[in-house]
């Protein structure tokens, strides 16, 4: 269903955006600015930051089990955004392949346009560095593995730098989109 811009006049497809990219690319600012400015639109929307979706001491023996809770949480959150009638999503999470890409997209249950943020690597280092949790000094290092292994390279549908301000990679998605 379209949605009428009240500023603009002009009609928009609904649907979403999964911004995807290692950890330190930047995902979570870069939805959370997207979301921002769909605000300030008045816009309805739902921001999906999916690795809350699952964060818990489960115990979990593998990486399954805990994709598998995220599933099933992010379709539950999903529906009930999509029953108070909000069909634009703005998603946030590292798509390792096509087969993880096609389980949120229907979990999502609207079209999903993929947007993979790349920093350089010393970015990255210094960002996830600059986070004082303990958990950040694994993320690199799970980070660099992706980079070498090319984990998540080829899932997207368009490539964007975020090594420049917030508002420009956020604005240029969304020109992309058709959101702005």
């Amino acid at each position: 269903m379209p949605y009428l811009d009240p500023v603009t006049g002009r009609a928009e497809l609904a649907g979403g955006v999964l911004i995807t990219g290692v950890y330190g690319a930047g995902k979570s600012s870069v939805a959370a600015e997207i979301a921002h400015l769909l605000e300030r639109r008045r816009c309805p929307y739902a921001l999906l930051d999916l690795d809350y979706l699952a964060w818990g001491g489960a115990h979990f023996d593998d990486d399954a089990d805990y994709f598998g809770l995220m599933l099933r949480n992010l379709a539950a959150v999903a529906a009930n955004y999509r029953e108070v009638g909000v069909d634009r999503f703005v998603v946030a999470w590292f798509v390792r392949d096509n087969g993880a890409l096609r389980a949120v997209r229907e979990a999502v249950g609207v079209p999903l346009r993929v947007v993979r943020l790349t920093v350089p690597w010393g970015d990255i280092r210094r960002r996830l560095a600059a986070d004082v949790t303990t958990g950040r000094h694994e993320d690199l290092r799970e980070a660099a593995a992706q980079i070498a292994a090319s984990e998540g390279v080829g899932v997207e549908d368009l490539v964007v730098a975020n090594d420049r301000p917030i508002e420009v990679v956020a604005g240029e998605i969304m020109d992309w989109l058709g959101w702005r």
